[in-house]
């Protein structure tokens, strides 16, 4: 069982902060412990972010394997700038990705159970009694908050729990996994949520792609793999798709009649109405229902074509926008005359959208919805992370003015 470390500096004035009566002016302070953990005997260094203004943004991002969310993670931090890459000098097994803004922590890391462990208990990764959703709780909760955590890590390659690696806090984190959602506590953290919902025809084709051209599975072994996960995806994974703010939903096209093939892909992102600096993407009209098919003199669209929808609808009872694309373009220079008809898409220039898209052309979606949706969902939470800070900056003024 992993243990949580979290380290706080109580000062004069603040919690988390440096008293410059103290002669202090830095930002950050380091502590050095000795481990009380029988396998490290060295002394360990735990950064402990100081500062009191500025809190952690926490973002949510649920998905079952093979689904999508490493690609979708880069195009985020792509968004914020900067390349996200393992911790310097740490396990080179590390599944933490680190930028100049963003910290991005696998749940993986919250297995209580190894994998041998999980075999002889007769239980998937899925679920709830393979997971320490306690320490999770504990430990992202200490990052919001400013304080430097001492995460463990699930190794993938060797299925074993290796020991921790101190994480400190980012101005965003992001938590991606199976079950960001699923618990209570660690959901009510989350400053803003995604689910990535992929149809079983399409996450089939997927993990093949995946699990066999890079990690060598047997077509076999993947298909016993996906029955075997299947149940308790039903039981744990999907239901969280309730809870999001946004859901990309990633379907066969209805373009090819009785399509087989599975490249050509509808895409829909359902963003969910009311969410605290958040304001659904909308085409032409705001509210109305669209049905658009761009295709002519400024899109090139070789067959089935592309064809957009958009309109109000309901999701698990709750009032949603759904932004639709079926198809796929042929030249994605071309996508900045979608995007001129697209509304609340957070651009700080006209074709921001765009040049995201080509500068990343070769990641997996760039020519369908779902690479379109990521980078727009990954716009709308810069957007986000920009409204938190201004009014976290503007309480203090508001308040002297009462």
């Amino acid at each position: 069982m992993a243990v949580s470390t979290v380290y706080t500096v109580q000062s004069l004035n603040s919690t988390c902060s440096i008293s410059t009566h103290l002669g202090f002016n830095q930002k950050q302070v380091v502590f050095y412990t000795s481990s009380t953990k029988k396998t490290v005997g060295i002394r360990r260094s735990s950064l402990i972010s100081c500062s009191a203004d500025e809190k952690t943004v926490v973002i949510g991002l649920a998905a079952d394997s093979g689904c999508g969310k490493s690609t979708f993670m880069r195009r985020l931090t792509s968004v914020f700038g900067g390349a996200a890459e393992p911790p310097k000098g740490g396990n080179p097994d590390s599944n933490t990705l680190i930028s100049d803004t963003t910290t991005v922590i696998c749940l993986d890391d919250y297995h209580s159970l190894d994998r041998t462990g999980r075999k002889e208990k007769g239980v998937t990764a899925l679920d709830p009694r393979a997971n320490d959703f306690d320490l999770m709780y504990e430990q992202v909760k200490a990052l919001k908050e400013g304080k430097a955590v001492d995460k463990p890590i699930y190794n993938h390659v060797s299925g074993l729990l290796d020991p921790a690696e101190v994480i400190k806090p980012p101005k965003i984190l992001v938590i991606e996994g199976l079950h960001p959602m699923y618990d209570e506590r660690v959901r009510d953290l989350l400053d803003f949520s995604i689910y990535l919902d992929i149809s079983n025809e399409v996450k089939f084709a997927w993990k093949i792609q995946r699990d066999m051209a890079e990690r060598g599975h047997s077509l076999e072994s993947i298909k016993a793999s996906i029955e075997a996960r299947k149940p308790d995806f039903d039981a744990y994974i999907d239901p969280q798709k309730q809870y999001a703010d946004a859901v990309i939903e990633v379907l066969p096209t209805q373009l090819i009649p009785d399509d087989n093939e599975g490249k050509v892909l509808r895409v829909r992102l359902i963003m969910k109405e009311g969410v605290k600096h958040f304001s659904p993407v909308y085409l032409f009209d705001e509210g109305s229902s669209i049905s658009w098919i761009p295709c002519g003199r400024k899109l090139t669209c070789s067959y089935p074509g592309i064809k957009f929808a958009y309109g109000p609808d309901s999701y698990y009872d709750n009032e949603v926008s759904i932004l639709e694309m079926d198809g796929q373009f042929d030249r994605l220079d071309e996508l900045i005359y979608v995007e001129s008809h697209l509304s609340n898409i957070s651009t700080k220039f006209y074709g921001e959208v765009t040049q995201q898209m080509l500068k990343h052309a070769d990641f997996p979606g760039s020519n369908n919805g779902t690479g379109l949706f990521q980078t727009i969902v990954g716009l709308k939470i810069r957007d986000l992370y920009e409204q938190l800070i201004a009014s976290k900056a503007g309480a203090p003024v508001e308040a002297a003015k009462v």
